[in-house]
């Protein structure tokens, strides 16, 4: 058994070693990190530019810094994206040295899905077995979202990466004596900087952070409460340090901050990306998550807890969801009457602290909610479930853990056989097989200590069951992974696993649109729309032609569609301009500023409801000459936003200059007209 004392801080003095020794353990660990690597990186290029709003602003931080540390859409910086920049500061990076491209973008975002698989496994390893490292880092990589979400440049990637993180330098506290508040410095800081990279959301496993350590840390409690304040300095700081600056400067020295009605990061931190979630109330919103619109089930389906449980919520992440509740449980009442300081409890406290408290969270709010957000959740599901499977398997033999473990078996082996059964024309046969093993693997289990049978045979006998019981408990969400991985994902709306999972009508930014719109957001989600859209001339992966409906209006695969002659135009029309030209909302002018490599101003910011810039802002802005064109729809007329102010500027763009048709697009030149 591992000694409950920190190696580092032993009293004895050691011999210093300069002999490793690789050990079976070691090399099945390495051998993890590197299938993960390999099924991450695995035909990356296929995804494109992926969310191409963020994939601008990276474009952007690659060759300007001021662009780079503001998180601004375009290099000119006249908006910033409606998040904090972290995660663009890392692709941004790699931009920088090895050129802007796909493969320099995405390859940091599988680079930290496989550092997040390393800091579970380390996790769960110091406090039980490498065995159970093992199983929790597998169950991480093989998380249908996990593996979407690593191999996409939205900011989960490093927020998943610094909540790991985090919670191994809580772990590490806990089991420290001298240096447990270095510890939990490190895990404030840690999680101070997922707040620069997702904002609000990375705050939801706080109350699980420190109740674990209040609870379970070693100093005494006056010391404990020292080191959560320390813990709490050392948070606000890392997260402070930027917001301070961009609230401090000057509105005319830095971008508009995207997202916002007033331009404050403050206000973009509490109102649109904080409470706003929470509630419904979201200024400039797209649209809520299900009872901030009246009531009605959004995007994310109505609130409440079966929210997990159904459509495509539960193809991404639910298939061991169930089977991580019992493993809390488990771990629970396997602590027993144990000291304070049982690492069980603790585990519990940590993991499902952080499983329950976001759970909860993301079933309730009533904003924005879309499903690749799941994979906050699957970091804590893999640890408990390899933690709670290491506390069973060693008391097989008893009846109690025998009968538990048998029955999280049948419980896991019957939920996957449910969700596979949502795709039922999809690999029919898999179904039948989790459902075959599970069972198979469960009457194994219950009956191998009767047998009496002799000590090979009875272990043969118990890796068997293991065996069947990893096949039964793993083939659902790696067959969804391996689709993922195999299929194409673009856009803001992405899902893992094969068109129709869920049922939600194809939602999902890689498979398929969800039909017209009236480029207003009108149209329910699933129906089909009439209007002309608010698209940029660019054939959008979940919309059609033009940018119909939320598929257009998300973007998603938009660059494909933006022609040469249109490329060819602005590039040569950016020379003597700070921007080559203005579209509505950032989605309309991603594909433009991808494809010419020229900063394009975001009328509107994300979807056209920012106020920024105002009509009289964008006339000075013209009259200056600072921006050369303005690009419409395709097909003639103009690209509308739903916000007065985009309004106000394309009709006012149309009323005074000359339309022309570039490829299948409306182009406007503002140095010519009236202007008036």
């Amino acid at each position: 058994m591992a000694t409950l004392t920190d190696p580092v801080e032993a009293t004895r003095p050691r011999a210093i070693s300069t002999q490793y020794t690789l050990g079976k353990d070691k090399v099945l660990y390495g051998g993890l990190l590197a299938l993960t690597a390999i099924a991450y990186l695995w035909g990356l290029s296929k995804n494109g530019y992926a969310n191409e709003y963020y994939a601008a602003a990276v474009q952007a931080g690659s060759t300007s810094w001021k662009a780079w540390f503001f998180g601004s859409f375009d290099s000119s910086s006249f908006i910033t994206v409606d998040k904090t920049p972290a995660s663009l500061w890392v692709m941004g990076l790699s931009g920088r040295i090895f050129g802007f491209n796909t493969w320099s973008m995405l390859i940091p975002e599988a680079l930290m899905g496989v550092a997040s698989v390393g800091f579970v496994y380390v996790s769960v390893r110091r406090w039980f077995s490498a065995n159970a490292g093992l199983l929790a880092g597998a169950i991480l990589a093989l998380t249908p979202v996990a593996v979407l979400m690593f191999r996409f440049n939205n900011p989960d990637a490093l927020l998943i990466l610094l909540l790991c993180a985090g919670a191994w330098a809580v772990t590490r506290a806990i089991d420290s004596v001298k240096h447990s508040a270095r510890w939990m410095i490190l895990a404030g800081a840690l999680v101070g900087f997922g707040f620069l990279t997702k904002m609000l959301q990375a705050f939801l496993i706080l109350p699980a952070f420190g109740i674990a350590y209040l609870v379970a840390g070693k100093p005494a409690l006056g010391k404990r409460l020292l080191h959560l304040v320390l813990a709490t300095v050392s948070l606000i700081v890392s997260a402070g340090w930027w917001i301070a600056i961009v609230e401090l400067m000057p509105a005319s020295a830095r971008p508009y901050i995207g997202g916002s009605q007033n331009n404050s990061i403050l206000e973009l931190t509490l109102g649109y990306n904080g409470l706003g979630r929470l509630n419904g109330n979201e200024t400039g919103s797209v649209g809520g998550g299900g009872g901030g619109n009246g009531g009605g089930a959004g995007w994310g389906g109505a609130a409440g807890v079966q929210r997990l449980f159904g459509g495509e919520f539960a193809s991404q992440i639910a298939w061991l969801l169930p089977a991580a509740l019992l493993a809390t449980i488990v771990l629970v009442v396997a602590s027993g009457k144990a000291p304070r300081t049982d690492r069980k409890r603790a585990f519990a406290l940590l993991w499902g602290g952080w499983l329950v408290v976001t759970g909860l969270v993301f079933s309730y709010m009533q904003g924005i909610i879309h499903s690749y957000y799941m994979i906050a959740l699957a970091p804590a599901i893999g640890a408990l479930i390899g933690a709670a499977m290491a506390v069973l398997w060693k008391r097989r033999t008893e009846w109690l853990p025998r009968t538990t473990l048998a029955g999280g078996i049948l419980l896991t082996a019957g939920w996957s056989f449910a969700l596979l059964n949502q795709t039922p024309a999809w690999q029919p046969w898999l179904r039948w097989v989790v459902l075959v093993t599970g069972v198979v693997a469960a009457g194994l289990l219950m009956i191998l200590p009767e047998l009496k049978l002799h000590r090979t045979a009875a272990r043969r006998a118990g890796l068997f069951a293991a065996a069947l019981l990893t096949v039964s408990a793993l083939a659902g969400p790696t067959a969804y992974s391996v689709s993922t991985i195999n299929s194409a994902h673009a856009g803001a709306l992405p899902s893992a696993g094969p068109s129709g999972a869920g049922g939600m009508g194809g939602m999902g930014g890689g498979r398929g649109g969800m039909g017209g719109g009236d480029g207003r957001m009108g149209t329910p989600p699933g129906q089909t729309g009439t209007g002309t859209g608010t698209g940029t001339g660019t054939t959008q992966q979940q919309g059609g032609p033009g940018g119909g409906g939320m598929g257009g209006f998300l973007g998603g695969g938009g660059i494909s569609g933006v022609s040469s002659e249109l490329v060819t135009l602005l590039q040569q029309g950016a020379k003597g301009y700070t921007w080559a030209a203005a579209a509505v909302t950032a989605n309309g002018a991603a594909p433009l500023q991808i494809a010419s490599g020229e900063p394009i101003m975001a009328i509107g910011g994300f979807n056209g409801t920012d106020p920024a810039p105002s009509l009289d802002e964008f006339k000075q802005l013209v009259a200056q000459g600072k921006i050369h064109y303005f690009v419409g729809s395709s097909g003639g007329g103009m690209m509308g936003g739903r916000n007065g102010t985009s309004s106000e500027i394309a009709t006012w763009v149309s009323e005074n200059f000359t339309a022309q048709t570039v490829g299948s697009t409306t182009v406007y030149d503002l140095s010519t007209g009236t202007g008036a």
